[in-house]
């Protein structure tokens, strides 16, 4: 089945994820929409998309099969409901919300209406990433005892920007944070302690952090975020038989650097296809064509922990 596309928010994510459909078999990219007809028509016309509509209710009440919701976080809630109540897929970019209760009003409509719905984390589908998930679930790397990493980038402070703007969900916690979290979360699980450090803008946003994970059986996650420094975006999984690095920058990753004990490393490329988006577009149409209702990799239940997770950190940042 060919599963048909509309894209909410013709913005910059937006963008790069539309030229991605030239990657992704039975997927047709059939309409935009925007609060701007201007804007959308723009976008259409830019990436050959037959329809642009004026309104979101537009094009919720469209014959797509699914929305690929690309507006800023704190938009999300209020398309996302409206999409799901229209029995469209939806698949919400991250952070999913700017709330845990934002977010689990949306898992809850999703599942009582029945429809899809995902976070797209298109770091769990590249190439891999899939195949270190692979190694760990083959016991290759023993029992993970650690993640640790970073996700630094600087930006220059432009407070009326999306990334700095507390009215659009901006900072480093909703922009990097859900990353890194996110990325330790698929392989250790939900944790039982959050404890974050970090600075503030004057305009009061997050521009940084250290975040410390931890679980009761002495496991943990060390992260670093900001826009306040330049880092090397790197990742380290490692287990009681040995460790992985996903290379820089992690979260686009194409190399891993395996490290078993009694074994010479070992360096292996796995391409993304395109920029790398494409692949969890795929996976959608692939839940799609199975009747699923919520994806096996980026489960409701994790993008639920991991904007609790955020929500703590937040907090302690004084958020």
């Amino acid at each position: 089945m060919s599963v048909r596309w509309g894209i909410a928010g013709p913005g910059r994510i937006a963008a790069t994820v539309a030229a991605e459909f030239a990657h992704v078999p039975d997927a047709e990219l059939v309409a935009v929409g925007s609060r701007s007809p201007e804007r959308a028509k723009e976008f259409a016309g830019r990436f050959g998309i037959p329809r642009a509509h004026g309104s979101y209710a537009e094009l919720f009440a469209s014959d797509v099969d699914a929305i690929y919701l690309a507006t800023p976080h704190g938009q999300h809630t209020e398309l996302a409901l409206a999409a799901i109540e229209a029995g469209k897929a939806v698949l919400v970019e991250k952070s999913f919300t700017t709330s845990v209760a934002d977010t689990e009003a949306i898992i809850r409509a999703g599942r009582e209406r029945g429809v899809f719905v995902m976070e797209a984390m298109w770091t769990r589908f590249l190439p891999a990433i899939v195949r270190l998930r692979r190694m760990v679930a083959d016991g290759e790397l023993g029992e993970i005892r650690a993640v640790y990493g970073d996700l630094l980038a600087f930006r220059e402070f432009e407070p009326a920007d999306r990334l700095f703007n507390p009215a659009l969900g901006g900072g480093a916690v909703l922009d990097l944070g859900v990353y890194v979290i996110s990325f330790a979360q698929q392989f250790l699980g939900t944790p039982s302690l959050v404890h974050a450090v970090g600075g503030l803008y004057p305009n009061g946003v997050e521009g940084e952090a250290g975040i410390l994970l931890g679980w009761d059986d002495g496991r943990y996650s060390t992260q670093a975020i900001g826009f306040t420094a330049p880092g090397p975006g790197r990742q380290v999984v490692a287990g009681t038989k040995g460790w992985v690095e996903v290379k820089p920058r992690f979260h686009r990753g194409e190399q891993l650097s395996v490290h078993l004990l009694g074994r010479e490393p070992e360096e292996l490329t796995l391409p993304r296809t395109g920029v790398g988006y494409c692949h969890e577009l795929i996976h959608v149409g692939e839940c799609l064509a199975a009747g699923l209702t919520e994806s096996p990799v980026m489960p409701l239940d994790d993008t639920l922990a991991v904007q609790q997770v955020m929500a703590e950190v937040l907090s302690q940042l004084g958020r």
